[in-house]
């Protein structure tokens, strides 16, 4: 029988493996626009043969892309908006949501000590600012662009936030971008049929970051509401 501490490392070191072969094999190489312009024709051909089997093919491999923290998501949704259509929007939220919950679980499992003393100042301040409006904090993060996806599957597993409210969060502040997303890489049909690569800089416009950003800020309005009140009775 296996130590108990020993047992704690087996999935988290699943997860790092996964990660590392990823990149150790080259499989990063075939993850590139230029790869995909190259036989867009023949993956819509078999889309278009095989459109439940290539629906859950989809949802498979963006699991797995969330779940080893592969800096494959972005491409994935552009692909699958150009690919599959707006279905893509569902599926991508659905999968990331998942993938992202068993990070945190793992993330949970494996920091429990440090959970559980949570010393220092840098663990006190973000279990503040997580416990007492956990739903609407989280939400408000996932929107921002910028904040990286994989840190936010992490850095809540430090706090007592419970897995029930990361999830619900997660679900619902991805869908804003994975709707811009999904958006965007429908104008790349025509672009990835001609056996060109699309220019991805568009999401890096005013016209993306702007309405997401907004997104966030309207959403942190109850956590300020609260801590307007709160300030009142004290």
């Amino acid at each position: 029988m296996q130590p108990p501490h020993l047992k704690k490392l087996i999935l988290p070191g699943v997860l790092l493996a996964g990660f590392l072969t990823f990149f150790a094999s080259g499989a990063h190489e075939f993850f590139s626009w230029q790869v995909l312009s190259q036989h867009y024709t023949a993956i819509k051909g078999f889309v278009t043969d095989e459109k439940w089997l290539s629906y859950f093919g989809f949802f498979c491999a963006y699991f797995l892309a969330v779940a080893f923290s592969l800096p494959i998501a972005g491409l994935l949704t552009l692909a699958g908006g150009a690919i599959l259509g707006w279905p893509t929007a569902t599926l991508a939220v659905t999968a990331a949501t998942a993938g992202a919950g068993l990070v945190f679980f793992v993330a949970r499992n494996l920091f429990s000590d440090i959970l559980q003393r949570r010393t220092g100042p840098f663990l006190g301040k973000l279990e503040d600012g997580f416990s007492q409006n956990a739903f609407f904090y989280l939400i408000a993060l996932r929107l921002v662009p910028t904040v990286p996806f994989w840190v936010l599957n992490i850095v809540p597993a430090l706090t007592r936030m419970r897995i029930a409210t990361f999830l619900a969060a997660t679900f619902v502040g991805i869908i804003p971008g994975s709707c811009v997303y999904v958006w965007v890489g429908r104008s790349f049909d025509q672009v990835l049929l001609a056996g060109q690569t699309p220019d991805i800089r568009i999401l890096s416009s005013s016209t993306v970051l702007l309405p997401l950003c907004a997104l966030a800020a309207l959403s942190l309005i109850p956590v300020f509401l609260r801590l307007r009140q709160f300030g009142v009775k004290k």
